[in-house]
């Protein structure tokens, strides 16, 4: 009955204990490391799980050293991995502002920028319909009644004459043109949201609302350029319109990454692709919400102040340019410089 009294726990071999956990405690110390010199937005989506993982592990490993009476070296390395760890995890989190500057300067344009293949493929459906329906309307202007809702239209249509659509162009003061420009921006919007929203069914609802509005674009240069007007259509709609465009490409191309990942997963699972895909264009599509709202300005700038069409062209041109750079070099840059 003594020897059971008097048994103590069993000895823990120090070398043996560290050589089976140092790799867990050298990965932990590397990922801290990375965050303490940059941000935790330096990690990639792996470490980031494995994080609380590996801090678990870690006071596992200070528990047993305390309770086996390791070396006193070995635990306070271990209290200092520990205390920095938590710090990381559950300390005080980054400001509001510092949350804002890094959705600006690296979450937005890099979640843009890779979505590069999909607005690739969702410029290619907008300029097929833009295609198809001006050649229709132009050839028979019937066409136009079926393809551009009335309250879409705002009496630009083909029986509208050559001054009413012109004075839809240029005059600023116009109580209809307000009405109709609230219309048009609900009307992207809604375009916008559906596009990302509708992805999951494996991508066509988004490719046929992205050629739809193609159509609807074809068609209204059709109707403007019968009259004469489709060089200063296409002015007065590119102060705006280039942003407002990209932004419904951007929204669609978001679509299309939710669905294909549901439809080809790979060697992932379904929900495991999902999650992946909906993290980078979740975020791209509240930007989407963002440039619609710099339409809206631009397009009332364009409505009020600007009136001349290479005005309104050259400010549609910077503004197209400077979404480019934007999204494709800061957040090209800052995709090439995350880890793997």
């Amino acid at each position: 009955m003594s020897a059971f009294v008097d048994a103590v726990p069993p000895l823990v071999n120090a070398s043996r204990f560290r050589a089976a956990h140092e790799a867990q405690w050298a990965r932990l110390d590397t990922l801290l490391q990375r965050i303490e010199k940059r941000s935790v937005r330096a990690l990639s989506d792996d470490d980031l799980l494995a994080l609380p993982v590996l801090y678990r592990a870690t006071l596992s490993s200070l528990s047993v050293a305390r309770e086996t009476s390791l070396d006193r070296a070995l635990i306070a390395y271990l209290e200092q991995l520990c205390a920095r760890a938590y710090f990381q995890l559950y300390g005080v989190s980054d400001p509001v502002w510092r949350d804002l500057l890094g959705f600006f300067t690296n979450g937005w344009p890099r979640a843009v920028a890779s979505l590069w293949r999909e607005t690739l493929v969702m410029l290619g459906l907008t300029v097929a319909g833009a295609v198809a329906a001006f050649l229709l309307v132009r050839s028979d202007p019937s066409w136009f009644y079926s393809v551009v809702p009335e309250g879409l239209s705002g009496g630009r249509n083909p029986g509208a004459s050559a001054e009413a659509l012109r004075q839809t162009l240029y005059a600023s003061q116009e109580k209809g043109l307000g009405v109709f420009a609230s219309f048009l921006f609900g009307h992207n919007a809604q375009i916008a949201i559906f596009s990302f929203a509708l992805g999951f069914a494996f991508v066509v609802p988004t490719a046929l609302l992205i050629l739809y509005n193609g159509l609807t674009l074809g068609a209204m240069i059709a109707v403007f350029s019968a009259k004469g007007l489709g060089p200063n259509f296409l002015a007065w709609l590119a102060i705006h319109g280039t942003t407002e465009m990209f932004a419904i490409m951007i929204s669609g191309a978001a679509g299309m990454r939710i669905g294909t990942a549901i439809a080809f997963p790979g060697r992932r699972t379904r929900m495991a692709a999902l999650v992946d895909a909906g993290r980078s264009a979740a975020i791209a599509v509240v930007g989407v919400v963002l440039m619609l709202g710099v339409a809206a300005i631009l397009e009332g700038i364009g409505r009020q102040v600007v009136t001349s069409d290479g005005m309104r062209v050259a400010i549609g041109a910077i503004a197209l340019v400077a979404w480019v750079v934007y999204y494709y070099g800061v957040g090209r840059r800052h995709a090439l410089r995350s880890p793997e």
